[in-house]
């Protein structure tokens, strides 16, 4: 075979682009100079903004909630949360069949179809959006769908580990997560920009919609009585995703030596789609179970639900015969380590916290600050506020520093210990949750909820500063814990189990805002955190801690 080789891909694969690579071993310098960081390269920048893509899918259900309350969608806010967190556990349970993908089907066969199967939410919210009586449970279906895009993060980052030699996955990991996650800001920038405008009349869906509540962009606040344009928050995706779609087919490639049983491309797909049919079915099961009646049943809270879903899409990956099954069960072996379980926590105090408040902050902001609490007859009743800032004016902000923040995080970590940067941003996430519950509590009762807008924002900032921080901490601590061999594992594990904050943040704070209590969501999570603070240092730092880890 290496007779017939040129560059490390075989003459036989020419004809099909040189998708397949039968040579492989960047591990060897001469290789790596030579063939391999050429194609790698071409790797990571296909898949950075594909991955950039399917974050921003995944959320933007929070930005687009936000413009459904702006223009008088006729539903309550709790059941515009629904759509948050149904996305945001579709995610998070999809994120375990994908970190499988590569192994099975090859990279350029995974990346491709995950990609392409973001237009299926991108064309159906562009659709969807055009009528304000289309039915809850349609919008509910597209956000349980977008979640694949949440679940293309397990895959990807498993993608892009293949390409590059130990000594630079750090650097090359670090590129793809975290330029990845600035499809979060970018979709929260970019989705109220082009909803000020008819991009899409030449296709038919250019019809706009008056807004009864002011709504804004990055530049600023746009008044009640204008039009605006909903659907391109749909269609937008589409166009981008398109030429996405095609790059990842004729740039990316499969490496045989990690996929060498892949027998068609139609073979590898119809792996890729059965795994994400595992997720899809276990998370619609959980959630039918857990979403109140017209939805579903309601007769799981939200927690016995993620464990639910979390157990039932192991289970049915491990009874599945051929490669699929075998690979599951030699991952099973990390739930034998305490380890697994202490970090899986630790993972979601700081990337749980940043994705599920990522989620939940643009509609917490619209309904918490947009209507002022004012005694009528001497009863409290919640009127529409004039001067309420936007959440598409400010929302982004977080978690654009929280992204940003994120290498930095790396490298304290390398400086001073995961552990100890871990045990440092918990107790600020102490007491910024505890901060935030208190002036949520002010701004719902007060009828001038604006003036405590500032101190909210800059703590939330402080609090997604933090997770970013803790997300290189949490990392460098699973590398000097774990081998080589369940390294990888472990951080997919706690990477999905992590991403169930998408899930669990909008639900638990809806929940609360329709109580009239939002406060207590905060304090909730202040608690979480005091927990996390106690078991980083029991396990990584107290005295005689199993795996001292300053």
């Amino acid at each position: 075979m290496s007779q017939n080789n040129v560059g490390g891909v075989s003459k036989r694969n020419t004809k099909r682009l040189n998708a397949d690579i039968d040579r492989w071993d960047v591990e060897n310098p001469q290789f790596w100079e030579n063939t391999g960081k050429r194609i790698a390269t071409r790797n990571l920048w296909i898949s950075i903004p594909n991955l950039l893509c399917g974050f921003a899918l995944w959320m933007m259900w929070g930005i687009i909630t936000v413009q459904m309350l702006n223009l008088g969608f006729p539903f309550e806010a709790s059941e515009l949360f629904t759509l948050t967190a149904i996305a945001g556990l579709s995610g998070a349970t999809l994120r375990i069949p994908a970190s499988f993908m590569i192994r099975i089907a090859g990279g350029r066969n995974t990346v491709f179809l995950t990609t392409a199967l973001l237009l299926i939410p991108a064309f159906g919210a562009g659709f969807a959006l055009q009528n304000p009586d289309t039915p809850l449970w349609v919008f509910q279906l597209l956000a349980l769908v977008s979640g694949i895009g949440g679940g293309n993060f397990a895959a990807s980052m498993s993608n892009i580990s293949t390409f590059y030699p130990k000594s630079q996955q750090g650097l090359a990991l670090g590129m793809n997560a975290g330029l990845g996650n600035f499809g979060v800001t970018t979709m929260q920038i970019l989705i109220p920009a082009v909803m000020t405008v008819a991009l899409f009349a030449w296709l038919g869906a250019g019809e706009s919609m008056t807004l009864i509540r002011d709504s804004g962009t990055l530049i600023g606040r746009i008044e009640a009585g204008s039009e605006t344009y909903i659907q391109n928050a749909g269609f937008i995706w589409v166009v981008i995703l398109i030429p996405m779609v095609i790059a990842a087919w004729f740039g990316m490639n499969n490496l045989r030596t990690i996929t060498p049983q892949i027998n068609s491309t139609f073979t590898a797909f119809l792996q890729i789609l059965g795994l994400y049919g595992i997720g899809l079915f276990t998370a619609a099961v959980g959630l039918y179970l857990y979403l109140p009646a017209p939805t579903g049943l309601g007769i799981l809270n939200p927690w016995l639900a993620v464990l639910l879903i979390t157990g039932g899409t192991l289970f049915l990956m491990r009874i599945m015969p051929g490669r699929i099954g075998e690979n599951s069960k030699r991952q099973f072996a990390i739930f034998k380590n305490q380890h697994t379980w202490s970090m899986t926590i630790l993972y979601i105090l700081t990337f749980g916290s940043f994705i599920g408040f990522s989620m939940a902050l643009p509609l917490s902001i619209t309904v918490i600050f947009g209507s002022s609490a004012v005694e009528v007859n001497g009863v409290i009743e919640r009127v529409s506020n004039p001067n309420a800032p936007s959440a598409l004016t400010w929302a982004w902000i977080g978690p654009f520093v929280g992204a940003l923040i994120r290498p930095v995080g790396g490298w304290i970590s390398d400086k001073w210990g995961g552990s100890i940067v871990t045990q440092w941003i918990a107790i600020v996430m102490v007491f910024a949750s505890a901060a935030v519950g208190y002036v949520m509590m002010l701004a719902y009762q007060s009828e001038t909820p604006e003036q405590y807008f500032l101190t909210f924002i800059v703590l939330f900032i402080l609090i997604f500063a933090a997770t970013g921080i803790g997300n290189g901490s949490t990392f460098r601590t699973i590398g000097v814990v774990f081998n080589q061999e369940q390294k990888g594992p472990v951080l997919g594990w706690t990477s999905a189990v992590a991403g169930f904050g998408a899930f669990i943040a909008p639900m638990v704070i809806g929940d609360q805002i329709r109580g009239g209590t939002p406060e207590y969501a905060m304090y909730g999570f202040a608690v979480f955190y005091a927990l996390c603070l106690g078991l980083n240092w029991w396990f990584y730092l107290r005295k005689n801690a199993k795996i001292k880890n300053p």
